[in-house]
């Protein structure tokens, strides 16, 4: 039996074997792929490096962007203080708005002098007048009202006033204190220097 197919089974072994052996044409298929993977990796290997280094830079610049604009607004106050005091220097004149005057109504003399003093110890104003009584008309929850009140004129940087208003709000008796400002357009430049070294900048 195995007689009568030995020659079927030499017919089928070199088939079977020839087709489970790598040929020349395989293995130049396989040395063909791997040049050319090797290929895409040797080019997209500089793209990601380029695209890496491009984020890189571009994270870095934001990052200086918003530092340097963090700095900026921190110390806008004492660069716009050395600012003025330059062009006051070399100008020999001054800068409008750098001061103002505020103007606040009390009811009466001590509630005036209470705030007044407050104002004072705590650096937010350089001089404080107090004007006599004086007479009162406005509108209030819909109706005309009249009162007799205590007039205050503060003197300080204009930096200052949104400091003022607040404390002034803080301890002021009424519900709603007036407190209203008016830029120093101009004036005597030894007055405005006193002031200056009366009310520091922060």
């Amino acid at each position: 039996m195995l007689a009568a197919y030995s020659p079927l089974l030499q017919d089928k072994v070199p088939l079977f074997s020839t087709s489970l052996s790598p040929g020349p044409d395989s293995l130049n298929n396989s040395v063909r792929m791997t040049f050319v993977a090797g290929s895409k990796m040797d080019w997209l290997y500089p793209r990601c490096h380029r695209e890496f280094l491009a984020q890189t830079l571009c994270r870095l610049g934001l990052f200086v962007i918003c530092m340097g604009m963090v700095l900026t607004m921190s110390m806008y106050p004492m660069l716009r203080a050395l600012g003025v005091q330059l062009h006051s220097a070399f100008m020999g004149s001054y800068v409008p708005g750098h001061h103002s005057v505020l103007l606040i109504n009390c009811p009466n003399e001590q509630a005036a002098k209470d705030i007044g003093r407050a104002l004072m110890e705590r650096r937010m104003a350089a001089c404080i007048n107090i004007l006599p009584r004086t007479y009162t008309m406005y509108y209030w929850k819909g109706e005309i009202q009249d009162a007799t009140e205590i007039l205050m004129f503060v003197k300080t940087r204009t930096s200052k006033i949104q400091r003022v208003t607040d404390f002034v709000k803080s301890v002021h008796p009424y519900e709603t204190p007036e407190v209203l400002s008016f830029p120093v357009e101009d004036g005597s430049l030894p007055y405005m220097k006193w002031m200056d070294e009366a009310v520091p900048d922060d």
